[in-house]
Order: structure tokens, then sequence, then C-alpha cells
């Protein structure tokens, strides 16, 4: 959270085009937060997705034709069975696949189409992002309810700064010791 992933899809696209070269932006299906198709990032950059993606998508031969790369947006939402998809179109049709999202949960369990992302990955480049609470690098997302952080609830729960913070290992594991009472969470998170 918050550290530019969708930013850094829409300045790979945006190069890639700028040269004449097409590129194909996908999101999983899910992903309805700034619109259905919409790929936003919250500095206000924005571009339509080319294909909603589901377990069974299969991107149509004709759509591939002059796509020198296919950029996937919350790729944290994918089914591996998608991953595997994506690994077969970089190594059998020769067009770079860059996927953008998160490792792990607000439990900091993987999701699925990140542990899938990692075990077949050529190369992992991490977009850095401090914690909320002090200078350390973020690892973990920590899930507010009402201000509060919270370890319950479904995996998938869409939102942004308000129910989501960026935070060390320290500091995630200092809210759920005690040591951060909610008035501290809510003078560092206003906007909760």
């Amino acid at each position: 959270m918050g550290s530019a992933k969708t930013l850094n899809l829409l300045a790979v696209a945006h190069s890639y085009q700028a040269q004449g070269k097409g590129v194909l932006i996908l999101k999983p299906k899910l992903d309805t937060r700034f619109g259905a198709e919409s790929v936003k990032s919250r500095s206000g950059l924005e571009k339509q997705a080319d294909f909603l993606v589901e377990r069974d998508t299969r991107i149509p031969a004709k759509s591939l034709k002059d796509i020198y790369c296919i950029l996937v947006d919350e790729a944290q939402f994918l089914e591996s069975d998608f991953v595997d998809y994506l690994q077969s179109l970089a190594r059998d049709c020769d067009i770079p696949v860059i996927c953008y999202g998160l490792r792990t949960d607000f439990k900091t369990h993987l999701f699925e189409g990140s542990k899938r992302l990692l075990e077949l990955a050529d190369a992992i480049e991490e977009i850095k992002s401090t914690c909320q609470y002090c200078n350390r690098k973020a690892v973990f997302n920590m899930r507010l309810i009402d201000g509060v952080a919270t370890k319950e609830g479904a995996q998938v729960q869409l939102g942004a700064e308000e129910s989501y913070l960026p935070v060390c290992s320290g500091c995630y594991a200092t809210a759920f010791s005690g040591s951060l009472s909610k008035e501290d969470i809510k003078s560092l998170n206003p906007e909760a």
C-alpha cells in the first residue's frame, strides 16, 4: 500500500506507448475500487484495462499482435491458474509480463497470486514504502476497522488508506501487543 505500484505500471505503459510499442494492461475483475475497468493510481493517473481477468480468462491471439509487454495490476488477486497462463505467454510468445501487487495480506499470509508469482517469476523487484508510524521499510499492510488494527475478516476486502496502512514488522507487532492504543493509531491516521 502506498508504494506507487500502479503509478509504476502506468509509467511503464506510457514509456512503451511513447515508443510506439503496444502494451496490454490487465487487472483482476474483482478489483472495482476505482471503477470496473479503471487502473488508477492514487496520484490521479489512470488508464483503462484492456482485459479484466479471472481464472479462465484467455487473451485472444489477435490481441497479442504487436504487443511488446503485458502489465498486470493488483496481481495478488490473480488465481494460480492464471499466473501459470501468464508464464506461458511470456515463454511461448516471448512477451515480457510485468506484475504489480502485494506479497501478503493483512494477516501476513501470502495471497494465492503472489505465492504463485514468487514460485515462477524470473525476477522480483520490490517497490519500497515507509512505515506509517516510523521511518523503517514497510513490509506489511495493517487493516483498520474504525481506526483500530485488526486481524479479523476475509482475506480480500477492497480498500485504500481508510482501511489499510503500510507498516514495518515492529509496528505491526506493536499494534497487536497493545503498545499502540486506539488513540495512537487514530492520531497517526487522522482520516480513519
